[in-house]
């Protein structure tokens, strides 16, 4: 059983849904603590020619709150900016009104709270990139610790994992040792994109999973997400 954990993020790159291809069980990490200036709410995207970033504002609370007890600014207005803002960005790319509509329709969903709005948007991008995977959250798993590597072996012990795989950025957190002697055998996905055309722009990689469909639509996407190999943490 291979397995994912990974925090909700906002449109997040190709890489994040490379992950939930490679696995059987995604585990969206819903009650880890919210941090500030991440990924959690906001991403960029392509406009003339680099980089913006693409925010929804947060209301303002304590930092030391998880992000499912964390909300989004209420208010039509910041939905409609994030539109206009998209409108701006992508008018003339290739795909533009599909992979519009697509989004719209994510940024539409009725809710404020940052991780069930977060995790509503991710699942209606598996869905529409064709990914079997089963989408979990964390709050509903029962996990003896509560943070850091230890709670992710305790999520994958609970889920019966025999391979747990992270993202590159995970390498200095988690111990090959360490998970081995738990029966699980730690991984790292290496994702493989290729360049692809941005309006004549030079290429910009790791923009927000938005930039990749307006250029390549979900046919081609569908077939980048299956585009990375896998490593086993004692290759290093």
């Amino acid at each position: 059983m291979k397995v994912a954990i990974m925090q909700p993020y906002f449109f997040p790159y190709i890489g994040y849904f490379q992950l939930m291809h490679a696995v059987e069980k995604f585990v969206i990490y819903d009650d880890a603590q919210y941090m500030k200036g991440g990924w959690i709410n906001r991403n960029r995207i392509l406009h003339t020619g680099a980089p913006l970033w693409w925010s929804a504002p947060v209301t303002h609370d304590s930092l030391k709150l998880p992000i499912n007890r964390r909300t989004y600014s209420p208010g039509k207005e910041h939905r409609d900016r994030l539109i206009r803002q998209l409108d701006a960005a992508y008018r003339t790319a290739p795909h533009f009104h599909s992979v519009r509509d697509l989004v719209v329709e994510c940024l539409s969903f009725n809710s404020i709270n940052v991780a069930t709005f977060n995790t509503n948007l991710l699942t209606t991008l598996a869905r529409a990139l064709d990914l079997p995977c089963q989408l979990l959250l964390s709050s509903d798993i029962s996990a003896s610790a509560t943070t850091g590597e230890e709670r992710v072996l305790d999520i994958c012990e609970s889920l019966g994992a025999t391979i747990y795989i992270n993202t590159p950025g995970g390498r200095k957190l988690y111990s090959h040792e360490h998970f081995l002697s738990r029966h699980i055998r730690l991984c790292f996905l290496c994702p493989e994109v290729p360049a692809y055309t941005q309006l004549g722009h030079p290429p910009i990689p790791g923009l927000s999973i938005v930039d990749c469909l307006m250029f390549n639509g979900l046919k081609k996407t569908r077939t980048l997400t299956s585009q990375y190999t896998v490593e086993n943490a004692h290759h290093e």
